[in-house]
């Protein structure tokens, strides 16, 4: 496994099933599994609810982003996404392009 997974990885419940919902090879969905597999999932707990709540409510944004970016926020994670713009404007949140690292 690279670097990118040796620490712990945490991610929304929500990412592991955008991760593994389209169909793909094979190899690529062993691939995809196996991050998986190395990962802490997050499950929605009332403070993620709540918190998506309030990001929904402010603002216009789909509820998996919300449900994602809410994680991030309530465990003080920071966010890797390439879909910056989506987020720039959730207050607090921490956010990093990994194809800019």
């Amino acid at each position: 496994m690279s670097s990118v997974v040796d620490e712990e990885s945490n991610i929304s419940v929500i990412s592991k099933i955008e991760i593994l919902r389209f169909s793909t090879t094979p190899a690529a969905t062993k691939i995809l599994e196996s991050f998986i597999r190395y990962c802490f999932v997050y499950q929605l707990d009332d403070n993620i609810v709540d918190k998506t709540i309030e990001i929904c409510r402010k603002h216009k944004i789909k509820l998996p982003d919300a449900i994602i970016a809410a994680t991030c926020l309530t465990e003080n994670f920071v966010l890797l996404t390439r879909n910056v713009n989506d987020f720039k404007n959730i207050e607090k949140l921490k956010i990093k392009n990994p194809f800019d690292l």
